[in-house]
């Protein structure tokens, strides 16, 4: 049997992937007795939910920078703040606008309304409405998050068991819920928000949530959908509410890494994966890329499918259908990330003093125009050059990832597509794209050039490079309707099984889709213990 530093090299499972879903599933797996490793080809845990300090003193989450959708009953298993996790409140968005007016929303019912009314009275009483009813809807969908898909094209009992609970939750609605929902699953976000509100600059900001992880605009169908994927977050169980975690996103990793580890997995960082040891149509393994074999009963994969089966298996191990799948999956990057350390503190032009409304998040979603022009930028293969802009200046709640008076800003920035017309290059543009981002924030906050000590400028190429994301995107493939619940990755293939007998999948290409959330690698976890179970 191999040995690596004294270490014998078999074990029950190998995960490859050392990402929150990755760790998340190791956790699991160990706290039910299995004997886990975890390989990760960083020098840090993560994925990309990481805490780097990219300038001295200043800590950056460098992709995702908040947590909404991370599954309360993780948190609870694993005990997660016994092991450092700590989330702190995200108040509200602040919509600056061109002409110095600006919206802005907070977690205080009656100040939001207020706020809402000061546009239009009549938004201010639709919101309290288009509230309850995105209430009504999270509530038929999140306990389809913490369930394992159906397969609809069986007659298993087990199957059809689920297939009739989902019936049964939509039979349950009022009928207007019931025509919203089917609306929501449909409909573009902003023609669904269009039945509801008349304030430009309100619907702009709202159906910017249904564009992240797409490379669709939001006048496209089905991003109705990704706005409720994106409203359901929780903390503390309360709906649409998000949070910092204190140190960076990378504090969640570590938390569940540290859940993982005292139940009795091993995590190894810069240990790349090089190939899947699959022999008689069963994962025996893995090999590392310095040649180093590690032999498991079960492989279970965090990466997205075009790495695990196009990369580390040979396409003969495969089924030719279930290779076109993989290959027709779509991923589409569409996000970039430019994070910027500060001397001081931005001054938009709208609200010019150091406030409250710098503590939550700051959107640059001016009109529905504007952010229909970005996408348009994005579909002829160029960055749009007035782009839409969430940013965070996590610095203000959590000092402790900068220096005293010192600050971080962190700003995703859509579009930014990974297929640039056949004349560009990432590697030419990011420079321009960093700084048409900067520029575009200038508009509202024009002594922003003049307090930017560094910066960090993320191409959806980078993000492939550096974090293993296939063309860059941020859910490991879009969250389009034909990408979701059984469908996800692969028709027939959405249980976190492959055709690969022992090899799993439990990373965010698999339902529930992307996120913070964790329940991809907690499902992926059950099933593989009900295989384990049933083999023995």
């Amino acid at each position: 049997m191999p040995v690596r530093n004294g270490l014998p090299s078999r074990f029950d499972v190998v995960v490859i992937g050392g990402g929150h879903n990755g760790l998340v599933n190791a956790a699991y797996l160990a706290r039910a007795g299995r004997k886990v490793l975890v390989l990760e080809r960083r020098h840090v845990l993560g994925g990309a939910a990481v805490t780097e300090e990219v300038f001295p003193g200043f800590k950056f989450s460098v992709c995702s920078y908040v947590v909404s959708l991370l599954r309360p009953e993780i948190i609870r298993d694993l005990d997660l703040p016994r092991h450092g996790l700590e989330i702190l409140p995200l108040d509200g968005t602040f919509t600056p606008m061109p002409n110095g007016d600006y919206l802005w929303r907070v977690n205080d019912h009656g100040r939001t309304h207020r706020e809402i009314a000061r546009h239009s009275k009549l938004d201010a009483e639709a919101y309290d409405e288009f509230g309850k009813a995105m209430q009504a809807m999270c509530r038929f969908v999140k306990p389809i998050l913490s369930m394992v898909p159906p397969d609809p094209t069986t007659l298993h009992p087990r199957e059809l068991m689920k297939l009739l609970f989902i019936g049964r939750r939509f039979q349950a609605m009022t009928s207007e819920d019931k025509y919203n929902q089917v609306q929501l699953m449909t409909m573009s976000a902003v023609d669904f928000l269009d039945q509801w509100f008349e304030t430009d600059v309100l619907k702009a900001t709202m159906s910017a949530s249904g564009i992240i992880g797409t490379f669709l605009g939001i006048r496209s169908p089905g991003t109705a959908y990704v706005l409720l994927h994106h409203y359901m977050g929780e903390i503390d169980g309360a709906f649409r509410s998000w949070g910092f975690a204190r140190g960076g996103t990378g504090a969640i990793s570590n938390a569940i890494a540290e859940a993982a580890r005292e139940a009795g997995a091993e995590i190894r960082t810069q240990s790349p994966i090089a190939k899947i040891i699959v022999k008689q149509g069963r994962a025996k393994g893995v090999v590392l890329d310095n040649g180093d074999e590690i032999l498991a009963d079960v492989v279970s994969s965090s990466v997205d499918p075009r790495l695990t089966f196009t990369k580390f298996i040979d396409p003969g191990h495969l089924p030719d259908e279930f290779l076109q799948e993989v290959r027709r999956y779509k991923f589409r990057g569409s996000s970039g990330k430019v994070n910027l350390a500060l001397d001081g503190l931005p001054e938009f032009k709208s609200m010019p003093e150091p406030g409250p409304q710098l503590r939550g998040a700051i959107s640059i979603s001016p009109a529905v125009e504007y952010m229909e022009r970005a996408y348009d930028d994005a579909k002829y293969g160029d960055f749009s050059r007035r782009p839409y802009i969430d940013m965070v200046i996590p610095s203000l709640t959590d000092p402790s990832v900068a220096p005293p008076g010192k600050h971080v800003l962190s700003c995703f920035v859509q579009y930014a597509p990974y297929k640039l017309r056949p004349e560009l290059h990432w590697d030419e543009q990011r420079e321009a794209f960093g700084n048409n981002v900067i520029n575009t924030i200038s508009d509202y906050a024009p002594n922003l050039k003049n307090i930017i000590i560094d910066k960090q400028v993320l191409t959806p190429l980078d993000l492939e490079r550096e974090f293993g994301l296939s063309e860059g995107n941020i859910f490991q493939g879009e969250l389009s309707l034909e990408q979701l619940f059984f469908l996800r990755p692969v028709p027939g293939w959405a249980q976190y099984r492959t055709p690969i007998k022992s090899l799993y999948m439990c990373g965010s290409a698999t339902h529930p889709g992307g996120g913070i959330m964790g329940a991809n690698g907690r499902l992926a976890a059950l099933e593989i213990l009900r295989d384990v179970k049933g083999r023995a």
